[in-house]
């Protein structure tokens, strides 16, 4: 049996714009049949003030959309060198925000991550932020389904 590919999605606090792409890749990828499956984590985890385990602005825009979170949510998770290790495709949500981190904590991995702009709450109303990462994520199913168009 073949192994699943594996897509890991980066944010700050991995309770927001990740769990949103992780959740509706999934979702999206399971539907197309593709060999793939997202995990997020958070590249400053804890330090943006997560109230929980996952924003309502993603519970309200993953049920905007008929998807809901598995249970048991977990709380935000920190990457690490065995997440970045372990998978196949990284995409950071917005270079701007997460490329200076990476490259001080993590500096062999910039050249491997696709970088997104998706901005978070501070610079973004929800709606509208997760709407572009919605984009983004059918955009990324679509090309990873048909990977020889890529080239």
């Amino acid at each position: 049996m073949r192994r699943q590919s594996r897509l890991l999605f980066l944010c700050s606090g991995n309770d927001y714009r990740s769990c949103f792409a992780e959740a509706l890749f999934n979702a999206l990828a399971d539907e197309a049949g593709l060999g793939w499956r997202a995990f997020s984590r958070g590249v400053t985890v804890g330090r943006g003030g997560n109230t929980g385990p996952i924003s309502r602005h993603t519970l309200e825009g993953l049920a905007d959309r008929g998807l809901v979170v598995e249970e048991p949510i977990r709380y935000p998770m920190q990457v690490g060198e065995y997440d970045l290790a372990n998978a196949d495709l990284v995409v950071a949500l917005k270079g701007e925000e997460h490329r200076p981190v990476l490259q001080s904590r993590y500096s062999n991995w910039l050249d491997r991550v696709e970088y997104w702009h998706v901005d978070d709450l501070d610079a973004a109303v929800a709606q509208d932020a997760l709407a572009e990462l919605e984009q983004n994520v059918k955009a990324l199913v679509q090309r990873l389904s048909h990977p020889l168009e890529r080239a």
